[in-house]
């Protein structure tokens, strides 16, 4: 056997070996970045070139995504073991809701930004191909993690985390992207459909979240403390929150014409008669994050990937405060839309940095 046959095999197996442990987690990343264009998208405040950087930042994330799917379809057909441990182990098996939410973000992003690159009709091919698949995972894993969570994993009292949060919220990004779409469809049935399709997501999601968010912030409060690396993932409550005001105003956008006047006109209500003290508690929710988050730090706290959580529900909440800027006219939703979209900006090249420094020296390979 010739050195080049002997070789090459073993070449095989070290590719192969770099993505064992590529876990569903590393979808974050493809979140984080989506959100710092589709937030970027409606912002009520002009900033020069702004939109061109956003559409930049979607392509950005477009390609990340189509980078991790491949890496996971590897993972799946060459370590089967490895992605069978991922979904037993408690705290892998909730990223799954990653997923569905890497593949809604890039999809409702082709249409607030990649239109100025693709064209509208790719653009709406794409969200149209995401969004389905999207909503599919997220529903799926909406229903498998927390049966798998109930019947399989071995969790013991004090062990919530906010990472639970994340397979009940990604009917969510589906409800809140979904009537992007609705103006595409024919109308009547097709729309009504989608409309309230998505209003009952938003249904699903949010009593599911109004489940666990207790028993999250009972560990919070009574402890065990939650390990310095895991801080970061407190700032996944913002997720449902902010998701959730973004749906209900995108609701009011979209439901003029499609549904009758009684109805249309409750969407517009419901955008602010809930959005408001939604936003209200994430506001509370994002400084006591932050201030468990800096004493963490102050202790020691190093990077790991769940500085990404400091992104995507960020970034929901720009959204949420965007849209209650709209509907509400007051410049003060305005200018924390602006403030909560610098520090989303800010976040995101730090967490964007530091994973870029840890691929580089070996400090994420083989990713964790």
């Amino acid at each position: 056997m010739t050195a080049t046959a002997r070789t090459a095999p073993a070449s095989r197996r070290a590719r192969g070996s770099r993505v064992r442990h590529l876990g569903p987690n590393w979808y974050a990343s493809v979140m984080g970045t989506a959100i710092v264009a589709n937030a970027g998208a409606a912002l009520p405040r002009h900033v020069p070139g702004l939109r061109t950087a956003c559409t930049a930042v979607w392509a950005l994330s477009a390609v990340m995504l189509a980078v991790l799917l491949l890496g996971r379809a590897l993972h799946w057909a060459r370590h089967r073991d490895q992605a069978r441990a991922h979904l037993l182990d408690p705290t892998m098996a909730p990223f799954y809701g990653c997923l569905s939410m890497a593949l809604l973000a890039v999809g409702g992003g082709a249409l607030l930004v990649g239109r100025d690159w693709t064209g509208v009709r790719a653009a709406l091919a794409v969200d149209a191909v995401l969004f389905t698949a999207g909503t599919a995972v997220g529903l799926l894993v909406a229903v498998a993690v927390p049966y798998l969570m109930a019947v399989r994993h071995a969790l013991k009292p004090g062990s919530a985390s906010p990472v639970w949060l994340l397979p009940v919220v990604a009917p969510m990004v589906s409800a809140a992207l979904g009537p992007l779409l609705v103006p595409h469809l024919p109308p009547g049935q097709w729309q009504r459909a989608l409309l309230l399709g998505c209003y009952a997501m938003f249904g699903l999601s949010l009593l599911a979240t109004v489940f666990l968010l207790p028993i999250v912030f009972g560990r919070l409060l009574a402890g065990p403390p939650l390990p310095l690396a895991l801080t970061p993932t407190l700032f996944l409550v913002l997720g449902p929150l902010g998701q959730s005001a973004t749906a209900a105003n995108n609701f009011a956008d979209a439901a003029p014409g499609v549904l009758p006047a009684p109805y249309a006109d409750g969407f517009g209500m419901l955008a602010v008669l809930y959005g408001v003290p939604v936003m209200g508690f994430a506001v509370l929710w994002f400084a006591l994050a932050a201030a468990v988050l800096v004493r963490a730090r102050r202790r020691g706290m190093g990077f790991s990937m769940t500085w990404w959580a400091l992104t995507f529900p960020v970034g929901t909440c720009v959204t949420g405060v965007e849209g209650l800027a709209r509907h509400t006219g007051l410049d003060v939703c305005a200018w924390l839309a602006v403030a909560l979209y610098v520090f989303l900006v800010a976040a995101w090249l730090v967490a964007g940095v530091h994973t870029l420094r840890g691929l580089f020296t070996g400090a994420l390979a083989p990713p964790a």
